[in-house]
């Protein structure tokens, strides 16, 4: 997904520097250094609370820095040329329900001096034959679509895309990826997060992973999951997730629907502890580590349904 394509020079485009960001006693960001360069798709990931949202407010200019620098185009990210180069899609977005999707793209298309073709915006967010729909009579996945068409209207160098997947179809999921592989491929920067860790996985050529503030690891995606030395056991058990979480050698556990998954650094010694405790398992399957494993190692995540070890 590198480009051949930059702007400006190899400075970047978006940068925080030894950032930090309280609110009142607590401490969202704590020394971030983080920066994103030209052409490049970055996927900034963490658990509920790590401090994603905030790093992004930082760089956008929503927020202010209780300490250090924030920087977009070597810029204020408040200056008004800072941001009639950027689109930002983010999950706080609000936008008139009244209004019809054609209407909102004219209009967020006014603010910016070199906008793009408003067809070429709707191609591109999957929006043909919607134009003339009510926002607040789309779906879920459609609204997002018209959010990520309003965050590509003013041709931005670089993109900012909070969740942009939630509630899409198969099929516009990959249609936005289609649609982010090509703006990186022309040298525009993206700065993505996402809970769904195969789309960082498939887009991002850097991930960044953020825990309580600071940043744990950093590094391409086979770069991340080549930290963590482990292996994912799945099947259907009658053992609770706690009883799996206390097998020897799994460092998580955790519950999809009927299915148990572990994630063990001793997967054979794990299985026979499972067939041992447990003679009615089934669908036993066992693969490599994966994004999910190590960011649940590198970070300490928790999630619903799931018991660290």
């Amino acid at each position: 997904m590198k480009s051949q394509r930059q702007f400006d020079d190899d400075r970047p485009l978006a940068e925080l520097r030894r950032a930090v960001k309280r609110f009142g006693a607590v401490t969202a960001l704590d020394g971030v250094d983080f920066a994103v360069q030209p052409g490049e798709v970055v996927a900034l990931l963490g658990p509920n609370g790590a401090g994603k949202t905030t790093a992004v407010q930082l760089l956008l200019g929503l927020l202010r820095p209780s300490g250090g620098e924030v920087r977009l185009f070597d810029q204020d990210p408040r200056s008004t040329a800072a941001r009639v180069r950027v689109g930002a899609m983010l999950q706080i977005s609000k936008v008139p329900e009244t209004l019809r999707v054609r209407e909102h793209v004219h209009l967020i298309s006014s603010y910016y001096p070199n906008p793009l073709p408003a067809t070429e915006v709707m191609a591109a967010a999957g929006l043909v034959g919607l134009e003339n729909r009510l926002f607040g009579k789309l779906s879920g996945g459609q609204r997002q679509r018209v959010l990520f068409a309003l965050a590509l209207c003013g041709d931005p160098h670089l993109l900012f895309l909070d969740e942009p997947s939630v509630g899409m179809d198969v099929e516009s999921r990959r249609g936005l990826w289609s649609v982010i592989e090509g703006k990186a491929a022309e040298g525009r920067s993206v700065l993505l997060t996402t809970h769904h860790l195969e789309e960082a996985d498939a887009l991002a050529d850097r991930i960044v992973l953020i825990s309580r503030g600071r940043i744990v690891a950093e590094g391409t995606p086979a770069e991340i999951k080549a930290r963590v030395a482990g292996r994912k056991v799945r099947c259907r058990t009658a053992l609770t997730l706690e009883e799996a979480a206390a097998l020897p050698g799994v460092r998580a556990a955790r519950r999809e629907g009927e299915l148990t998954e572990l994630f063990t650094t001793e997967a054979d010694r794990a299985v026979r502890e499972l067939l041992a405790r447990d003679p009615g398992l089934s669908g036993l399957e066992v693969e490599g580590a994966d994004l999910e494993e190590a960011f649940l190692t590198l970070t300490g995540a928790d999630t619903k349904d799931e018991v660290a070890a």
